[in-house]
């Protein structure tokens, strides 16, 4: 446990500082301070000594030296246990330093600013903050190291429990979380210089990538028990993300429950109606949407009630009471939703084990990461990773190109772009059967494009649904005209793909001779 006697404090964030340096103050603890935030403190009546003062060194070329010192870093790095240390430290006239207050210059705010030029970037990497913040973290048993207002009110409580100190449980976890901060400084640092190219313009994948993750927690297991897992989010998750649920009941998630319910809160949240998706292994097995989230819900199981026993259901609006009675008397795993009504979540206290995640959708804004968005998708291969920019292409009815003959009608184009919505979320090859906003028909991840048409056909039939005058989404081009003559045949009045092969004509004659509408949209949506 270390007493506190004298502390080092400079940030560049000044939020709740003034209280606890004046708390610190109260204990009669001795503060150093630098440049701005010293004024701070004399502004606020707070006793203060400049660092300058204290070494008897001026702070020099514009602030970018002032604590690099001897009496600075020999008073965090002296060892207490150690009377050699003691000694030289007696010996230099250096007393010791046992709390230091440091936040660093904000590198990362500043990049993410669209006008940042090089220049500003550099200015904004703190140099002597983080080597006191190591310093402080390697003598973490006689050092105590704070990086953030959020740990200031912890240590303020110890300090009263203890009348000064703080004990070394703290004190080792202040410095891990010190040196996973100084990694993700310095990586973000990375990240940036390393996306500049030789002639001086920015490349969207730098040289060297640093991946930077919080754990949320440990998992029971991963995709199987003989698997170990946890789970990480983004150093700065996106609002609206998964990473962002409240679980507000149910059994811990597991490996599975958590691809799923991504999956799923993924694709209801691209729709602007009331929608209900239901997600197993992955890919949608029914998607609606409705005059609200029981008619939304009710119109998703039809697709494929089977496939529903056991998967994960998300709704992108609150969800009521009718819907959560609908939903009850299946088994699911793990159910989604920004909000409930409290009836709703009365309804679910019978099932103890459902999984009810509550995740506010995200407000929007200019950026993927305002939307709720990743920017960029990853895929792990054998010693190295994959990474692209993430697939947040959206088209509307005036990016469709109509190439039959026939012509659709209003109804059509919505059923359309509404089952090209749906086919963005379908593991390839993707075929996606719809009609009057639902899903029909779900093919997904085979081998060949045919083979889905037929499953997507399949699962209709034994869902009871009919696919007559149904309009079918296609996540890639139809290499030949076999998927048209199979999609026809099953009762398909319009097609959306997104065209580009090299027998776009067979396929579009073949469309003709069956009387088919089709659109062409000059994208793809592949998903592995």
């Amino acid at each position: 446990m270390a007493t506190i006697k004298r502390a080092l404090i400079s940030v560049s964030d000044k939020t709740g500082i003034i209280d606890f340096a004046k708390n610190l103050s109260q204990f009669g603890i001795e503060i150093l301070s630098t440049g701005g935030t010293a004024k701070l403190f004399r502004d606020n009546n707070i006793p203060v000594i400049d660092v300058s003062d204290y070494t008897g060194f001026e702070e020099m070329l514009d602030g970018r030296v002032k604590t690099l010192h001897p009496k600075v870093h020999g008073g965090i790095l002296g060892r207490r246990d150690l009377p050699e240390h003691v000694a030289a430290m007696q010996s230099a006239g250096i007393p010791n330093i046992d709390m230091v207050v440091v936040n660093l210059y904000p590198f990362e705010a500043t990049v993410a600013q669209p006008n940042c030029t090089l220049e500003d970037a550099i200015e904004n990497i703190d140099i002597g903050g983080p080597a006191m913040v190591r310093s402080a973290a390697k003598n973490w048993k006689d050092v105590v190291v704070l990086t953030d207002a959020s740990q200031y009110e912890n240590v303020l409580q110890e300090l009263k429990s203890t009348g000064g100190a703080v004990s070394q449980a703290t004190q080792f976890a202040l410095s891990i979380a010190a040196f996973n901060r100084i990694s993700n400084y310095d990586g973000a640092i990375s990240d940036y210089l390393s996306s500049f190219n030789a002639d001086g313009t920015r490349s969207a994948f730098p040289a060297q990538t640093n991946g930077r993750f919080v754990k949320l927690q440990d998992l029971r297991y991963g995709e199987n028990p003989h698997q170990q897992a946890a789970f990480y989010r983004d150093l700065y998750p996106a609002p609206g993300s998964l990473v962002t649920a409240q679980q507000l009941q149910g059994k811990e998630l597991s490996y599975n429950n958590i691809a799923d319910a991504d999956a799923a809160w993924e694709t209801v949240k691209s729709f602007s109606g009331n929608a209900c998706v239901i997600v197993k292994h992955a890919n949608p097995c029914g998607v609606a949407v409705g005059k609200d989230s029981l008619e939304a819900y009710s119109k998703a199981f039809q697709t494929d009630p089977t496939s529903a026993f056991g998967g994960i259901i998300a709704f992108n609006t609150t969800l009521d009471k009718a819907a959560a009675e609908a939903v009850s008397k299946q088994f699911v795993e793990v159910l989604i939703a920004p909000d409930y009504s409290e009836d709703a979540l009365e309804v679910f206290k019978a099932k103890a084990n459902v999984r009810v995640l509550k995740i506010e959708l995200p407000k929007g804004g200019s950026t993927a990461w305002e939307q709720g968005r990743n920017s960029h998708d990853i895929k792990r291969i054998g010693s190295g990773i994959l990474i692209q920019t993430a697939d947040n292409h959206e088209i509307s009815e005036a990016d469709l190109k109509i190439v039959s003959k026939k012509q659709p009608t209003p109804q059509q184009l919505a059923d359309m772009l509404f089952a090209w919505n749906v086919a963005k979320y379908v593991k390839s090859n993707a075929i996606v059967f719809c009609g009057n906003g639902m899903t029909l028909g779900v093919g997904a991840g085979q081998m060949s494009r045919v083979d889905s048409t037929k499953i997507a056909a399949i699962k209709a039939q034994n869902a009871g649904l009919t696919l007559k005058d149904s309009v079918v989404a296609s996540d890639a081009f139809f290499p030949f005209r076999d998927g048209i003559d199979v999609l026809a045949e099953a009762g398909a009045s319009c097609v959306i793909q997104p065209g580009g092969s090299m027998r776009d004509g067979e396929v579009i004659a073949a469309a003709d001779e069956h009387g088919l509408v089709m659109v062409l949209t000059g994208i793809r949506h592949f998903r592995h």
